[in-house]
């Protein structure tokens, strides 16, 4: 005669492997949480700055600068460019060489280099695939998916790999994933004093 726990414990066994589904810890590399976490707290603060912005203040374009809309489309795309690259890159991620001091004394001058009052040409690649100015929703849906698309990646990639030489900066060369993402960070904060001024010229 089959016994009480016998008769419950397929349901139990079914009721377990869900209950791991939703709880499953993120696979996201420790090296790799701290920065993509800020990384979305940035991109929150930044929409949650303009979504309260007129449209005739977000779509308003002083002479010879980017409007607001225009600048959001930048970053979208240049971080949609960076994971397409990433993503093709990763395929051959065995046989990539790990980033190194190098590297690091790269990433540093890259990171000060965002974080002074300069002006910087966008790479061609950005310039040439960046949509007209869209809305503030398409932009924010946009940008969501970017985001959404970036993380699995970066689930995909384990912490004997974060080191491998998987990202190319325009100026800087090859970086590693960690030091991709903090770039993008840095890209962001960059660009946050210009949609400032655009907010009150």
């Amino acid at each position: 005669m089959e016994s009480y726990s016998d008769f419950c414990r397929p349901g139990w066994k079914l009721f377990r492997k869900e209950l791991t589904f939703f709880t499953k810890p993120s696979r996201l590399t420790p090296s790799l949480t701290k920065t993509f976490d800020a990384l979305e707290q940035q991109r929150a603060d930044l929409m949650t700055t303009v979504s309260a912005v007129p449209d005739e203040v977000y779509f308003r374009s002083p002479s010879a600068k980017w409007s607001i809309a225009q600048v959001i489309a930048h970053i979208i795309t240049s971080e949609r460019l960076s994971l397409m690259y990433m993503r093709n890159k990763s395929l051959g991620i065995e046989t990539l060489k790990d980033s190194g001091v190098k590297q690091s004394l790269v990433f540093m001058l890259l990171k000060i280099s965002q974080r002074v009052p300069l002006r910087y040409r966008a790479p061609k690649a950005v310039v040439d695939n960046t949509p007209e100015a869209l809305s503030k929703e398409e932009a924010f849906a946009r940008w969501e998916k970017a985001r959404q698309e970036l993380r699995g990646f970066l689930d995909t990639i384990p912490e004997k790999h974060a080191h491998r030489l998987i990202f190319k900066h325009p100026v800087g060369g090859m970086l590693d994933v960690r030091q991709a993402v903090g770039f993008m960070y840095e890209h962001v904060r960059h660009h946050w004093p210009q949609i400032k001024r655009l907010l009150n010229p």
